[in-house]
């Protein structure tokens, strides 16, 4: 051994470690603590526990000190923005797009055209709609064509440069006027109705002829917007190795991913979608919108790129909920009895499916209500206009049938000379009803709910 190299022993003892390691423990209790652990799971027809407990959002604290980072809060270097033109036209032919005079402004870096899109068509259940439109427009919202600038005023002044020459074409608006064999067609050269929907059960004609009474209305509901507080935004990296990086306010990342990855042709395990906080969804950012367009405008640059909706584009090209005309007709006895109801549902889906069919589905089953009918009739067709296109948004259909029923039902009781609250209490499911497709329903308060609800609000009063 060395003997620059001493060994220097160890004062404290192994018995001074064991006083120090006793010191540090905490005091000893006199008997251990346990936590009762209890499950909650109501029965059938019983509350749930969770109903009025106070539940503490993680993300409470960020939001009331304005410390939430939405994605226009986002920059990385070398960013820069991106635009997309509207057509402002509802229906016509593409002949030509003219990018020259907005790509030889300075600081204007890129632009896009529909042509340049790998696989320009997407859609939750159609592949129906265009990612920037290339050959024809089909309501006045549809983008057709992009550009990126170093700055976001630069970007939109740029689009005022891009010349589009088009070719009318007739358009359709009413739902009703494009069912008909002779309306222009917007998609398919034989018709505008591209999903129907029918239930039948029992004899509604039958039932019809047993009633005491009969009445008939028609009811519509419009358009509208979701106009979240956070338009739609992205931001789009296309990085050097082929990877495409997405900060997306999408509701559904894994569908988008699928349809970014479909319309770019680019491998799904190549696209990375960050979902960021979103500042209101409500259905409206269930699907893709200008991902594929900052992605190849990235790929472009070499730049991040980001995205974000105006006010106008909001209203003009996001989807909206969907419009319906609704026909009912319903036989009823003079005590307030239902024996038969027929309904005619009409969607009108604008440019595009989206998400009509599933729309129309829900709304034809629960067109009836939820009350006990022997006789039912229900038919539901979904139809193209040349409007803003709608999609998802809260209920998909829901809202919309449940404003005609009950408004029926409401004009009903009042020509009878019923309490609104006793015709809903007479026909309303109970246990085990059957519902229009058959299921039968367990736990089914809807009477109880009534009765309870009227008795708070003092109804009889």
């Amino acid at each position: 051994m060395d003997d620059n190299v001493k060994v220097v022993e160890a004062e404290t003892s192994l018995e001074a470690l064991r006083e120090a390691d006793e010191a540090l423990r905490l005091p000893a209790v006199a008997e251990p603590i346990t936590y009762p652990i209890e499950t909650k799971v109501p029965d059938a027809r019983q509350q749930t526990p969770a109903v009025g407990q106070r539940a503490t959002r993680p993300d409470g604290r960020l939001h009331g000190l304005g410390q939430t980072k939405y994605i226009d809060d986002l920059s990385f270097p070398g960013m820069i923005h991106a635009k997309i033109k509207r057509a402002g036209i509802a229906h016509a032919r593409i002949k030509s797009v003219d990018v020259s005079e907005a790509a030889k402004m300075p600081g204007v870096l890129a632009t896009l055209v529909g042509a340049e899109i790998p696989v320009n068509s997407f859609g939750p259940s159609l592949q129906d709609q265009p990612v920037l439109a290339s050959d024809i427009v089909y309501h006045a919202g549809d983008g057709v064509a992009a550009v990126a600038a170093v700055t976001e005023q630069l970007a939109a002044d740029a689009l005022e440069k891009i010349t589009v020459e088009y070719e009318p074409m007739t358009p359709v608006f009413d739902p009703l006027e494009a069912m008909s064999d002779d309306a222009p067609k917007v998609h398919d050269p034989d018709s505008n109705i591209y999903a129907t929907k029918v239930i039948k059960k029992g004899d509604v004609d039958k039932g019809f002829e047993d009633a005491d009474h009969i009445f008939e209305a028609t009811f519509r509901t419009q358009m509208v917007e979701h106009v979240p507080l956070e338009p739609h935004a992205t931001i789009a990296d296309w990085d050097g190795n082929g990877r495409l990086t997405l900060w997306s306010s999408l509701g559904r990342i894994t569908m988008g991913r699928a349809d970014v990855s479909r319309t770019l042709g680019l491998p799904y395990n190549r696209i990375r979608i960050i979902g960021t906080i979103v500042g209101g969804n409500f259905g409206g950012k269930n699907e893709i919108t200008q991902e594929p367009i900052l992605g190849l405008l990235s790929k472009k640059t070499g730049r991040p790129v980001k995205g974000v909706y105006s006010r106008e584009d909001e209203f003009m090209s996001s989807t909206t909920r969907h419009p319906f005309i609704m026909e009912y007709k319903t036989g009823i006895n003079s005590d307030g009895r239902i024996v038969a109801r027929k309904v005619r549902l009409v969607c009108d889906g604008g440019a595009y499916c989206s998400w009509s069919e599933t729309t129309l589905g829900k709304a034809c089953i629960l067109s009836a209500g939820p009350y006990n009918i022997d006789n039912l009739h229900v038919e539901a067709f979904a139809v193209y206009t040349n409007k803003t296109m709608t999609g998802a948004m809260r209920g998909f259909g829901a809202p919309q049938v449940c404003f005609a029923y009950e408004s029926h039902m409401d004009d009903m009781a009042k020509e009878l000379g019923i309490d609104p609250l006793e015709i809903r209490l007479l026909n309303a499911f109970e246990e085990n009803a059957a519902s229009p497709t058959g299921q039968v329903l367990e736990s089914v308060v809807v009477k109880e709910s009534l009765q309870i609800a009227a008795e708070r609000f003092g109804w009889k009063d």
